[in-house]
């Protein structure tokens, strides 16, 4: 290729990029600026900060949100079934002991262990190979699935690991 063949696919890539691909368009926050609601408690609507995705801990200096859903007995039952139905253990291995993915019963958590972090983790996804599930995962769900995360070396833990 020459020198104006390759400044000309150069000019028309920056046209393609510059205009908007037909469907996307911005949306306006729901809520607050990196926050969005979410309806699942009976007094109404709750704010869920949006957490950073990559490698680099988005924690900062949110105060932590609880689960909407709470952690009766019957919302971590559900919550297990749905761990196992999505096949989570294929990554972080039976019982959330570690995989391919980290362990969920350990301690160190590099994003947080707040309900709320762990619900960001599922449905934004994290760097390094967390995929986001928001997408394709109702929001009820991923809460149910936050709940039985959050009770991993509990009492209250759904058939823990003898």
């Amino acid at each position: 290729m020459n020198k104006n063949t390759i400044a000309g696919l150069l000019v028309g890539a920056l046209a393609l990029l510059s205009t908007a691909a037909p469907g996307c368009q911005s949306q306006a926050p729901l809520a607050a600026e990196g926050a969005r609601t979410v309806s699942f408690e009976p007094s109404g609507t709750r704010v869920v900060p949006n957490q950073p995705v990559g490698p680099v801990p988005g924690i900062g200096d949110i105060a932590p949100v609880a689960n909407p859903l709470g952690n009766d007995r019957t919302v971590l039952e559900e919550g297990r079934k749905l761990f196992v139905q999505y096949n989570c253990a294929g990554c972080h291995g039976g019982r959330a002991g570690g995989g391919m993915g980290p362990s969920l019963r350990d301690g160190a958590w590099r994003y947080g262990s707040s309900p709320d972090r762990i619900f960001n983790s599922i449905a934004q996804g994290r760097g390094q190979g967390m995929p986001s599930w928001g997408s394709r995962v109702p929001e009820q769900q991923i809460w149910l699935i936050t709940a039985y995360v959050s009770s991993l070396r509990t009492p209250e833990e759904p058939e823990a690991p003898r």
